[in-house]
Order: structure tokens, then C-alpha cells, then sequence
């Protein structure tokens, strides 16, 4: 007699996170395209810091046949483009960085107008943080007299800081 496979067991109780639900269609997604690592695409605005985040977006990687060295296609706006042009050595080199080694050789630049192509219109950027509220006198009050019998005046103002953000995190 042969064995019947089990039905696939659920390893973890009540409700899972969006993000193991959804990391295998986006890593198909990303491979469609040729991305291989999707943090690529996730995480731009720190691979490519600000300035060059603000200006451009990776839309593809593409391989050549014969092996190695991949080019990857920026996508930006007409009047940005010269300047995305004259930092593809920087892109390449901190893309490289995030892969591990030279896995993108070429950098393209794509020009388009602001609204149009569906990937330029796609945002991969985080929602912003909102800044922190300043602490009430009663905060700052209660931190410098837990801090006032350090005689260091940098480690004082640490502990301070420090006294501050704990006595203003909400409490679960």
C-alpha cells in the first residue's frame, strides 16, 4: 500500500504577517523584470541615497547572454536626465554594493514625462515618519535629576536624551 501524502501543515497560530503572504508573488515580480534581489527596488532611496532617489527609479535589469554583467535601466524625467547621466558611475558602484559584487556593469538612463508610463508612476518609498513631539518640562525635569550625579557633562546629556525618549514612549 502506498502512503497518501498529508495535507501541508500550518506551521504558525492565528494570523500571519502581509509580508511572508506576500514575498513570493513580489519576488516573482521583481524577477520578471529582472530583479533578482527585490531590496533593489524596496530600498532605493537608501542604495541610491536621496538626491539620486529623488530623481530616478531602477525599471529593469537585464543580462546578456554571454554571462556576466547586467545593465540596469533608470527611469527619469527629461530635465533630470543629464544630471542622473553624470552620477552612473556612483549608481553603479553603491548598486553593486547592495548586490555583493560587480553584478551590474552598465547603467541606462530612460527619459519620460512625469505621468504616462505605468512603472513610473509606481512609488517603492516609505511613508515619512512623522517627527517626534518635543518633551514636556516635566520630562526634561525628571531626566536631568536622574542624570545630575554623573560628573561627565557629554555622558550626562546622553543619559539624558536617553531618560527622555524612555519616559515618552507610549506605554503597551
Amino acid at each position: 500500500m502506498s502512503k497518501r501524502p498529508s495535507p501541508p501543515s500550518r506551521r504558525m497560530r492565528g494570523f500571519e504577517p502581509a509580508s511572508g503572504l506576500l514575498k513570493e508573488r513580489i519576488r516573482k515580480a521583481g524577477e520578471s523584470r529582472g530583479f533578482a534581489v527585490t531590496r533593489l527596488l524596496t530600498h532605493w532611496t537608501e542604495i541610491a541615497g536621496e538626491d539620486i532617489a529623488s530623481m530616478a527609479r531602477p525599471v529593469k535589469v537585464s543580462y546578456p547572454r554571454d554571462g556576466f554583467g547586467a545593465t540596469l535601466t533608470l527611469l527619469t524625467t527629461g530635465a533630470r536626465a543629464p544630471i542622473v547621466e553624470m552620477k552612473k558611475d556612483t549608481i553603479r558602484e553603491r548598486v553593486n554594493a547592495c548586490y555583493g559584487y560587480a553584478a551590474i556593469s552598465r547603467v541606462n538612463v530612460t527619459q519620460t514625462a512625469p505621468t504616462g508610463f505605468a512603472e513610473g508612476q509606481v512609488e517603492f518609498t516609505p511613508a515619512p515618519k512623522p517627527a517626534p513631539a518635543p518633551p514636556s518640562a516635566e520630562v526634561v525635569q525628571k531626566a536631568a535629576e536622574a542624570a545630575e550625579g554623573v560628573a561627565d557633562a557629554g555622558l550626562r546629556a546622553a543619559l539624558e536624551a536617553l531618560g527622555q525618549n524612555i519616559l515618552t514612549r507610549p506605554r503597551k
